[in-house]
């Protein structure tokens, strides 16, 4: 529900200032334990919050927050992330794994190395010098937020962030961050098919999925655009479709938009 986002929002704070200052001080990338204030984010969400809001959020804005801190402008900031990725260590990857489980995130999907769910996991990964870039590269070509994580980000940079800022800065609408937050997530679900879709019902469901918010975005009139959406919405439901990929994307987009507008 709505409040359980909230909190979320409020008690991962300090885990962001955090990241944020340890960025500032450090004299290798290697020392940014991105894993860790992912996982410190998000077991500090489960203590007030039963469900898994935000650890896909915390992925994406854990390395923007640290890369941003160490940026002298905007324009270095997904350069900057790519090098924090890199940088990162086995560790990193534990408490990857950590955070996951402590989320009990759902829809992770199976994999033959290095699985999150084997009780094994964090002793293979340690044994097999595998980095939190290394796990997510693996799991690059069927989860998108792991391919934005070893890619720089190309979704949120390139997409998502443009979409929001440029809608968000014309117009004067009381409403306006909220329409578009709402354009951006469906401008990106029609463009990206959503993989958490995909891993549970297959890539054709996704792409219809994809192909449907495409067909709204073109109903340029305000009441048919958000009937058409709501009807979109239930029919969501109706089929326990969840986009939460593309929400963690479109959440990563906005920090980002927030961003470069104080920089």
């Amino acid at each position: 529900v709505f409040q359980d986002f909230a909190i979320s929002a409020v008690v991962i704070g300090s885990t962001m200032e955090e990241v944020a200052s340890q960025a500032k001080e450090i004299d290798d990338l290697s020392k940014a334990e991105l894993g860790r204030y992912i996982f410190q984010a998000v077991n500090e969400t489960n203590r007030w919050i039963e469900t898994n809001t935000n650890l896909g959020i915390m992925m994406m804005c854990i390395p923007i927050a640290a890369a941003a801190s160490i940026s002298d402008s905007f324009d270095e900031i997904q350069e900057n992330v790519g090098r924090l990725m890199d940088a990162t260590t086995v560790e990193d990857a534990v408490n990857l794994y950590d955070a996951i489980n402590v989320a009990d995130a759902g829809g992770m999907g199976d994999q033959d190395e290095f699985d999150v769910m084997s009780e094994k996991a964090k002793d293979e990964l340690r044994a097999n010098n595998q980095t939190m870039f290394d796990v997510l590269e693996i799991s690059a070509g069927w989860d998108r937020l792991a391919n934005e994580l070893t890619n720089k980000m190309p979704v949120c940079f390139e997409i998502g962030y443009p979409r929001f800022s440029s809608f968000w800065k014309s117009s004067d609408d009381v409403d306006v961050i909220n329409k578009a937050t709402v354009l951006t997530f469906m401008t990106i679900l029609s463009q990206i098919p959503d993989t958490l879709i995909s891993r549970k019902y297959g890539n054709e469901v996704a792409e219809d999925v994809s192909k449907k918010a495409s067909e709204i975005l073109e109903f340029k009139d305000d009441d048919s655009f958000v009937e058409k959406l709501l009807e979109f919405d239930d029919y969501l439901y109706d089929n326990k479709l969840n986009p939460g990929t593309t929400a963690d994307l479109t959440a990563a987009s906005i920090f980002l938009s927030y961003l470069a507008d104080n920089f």
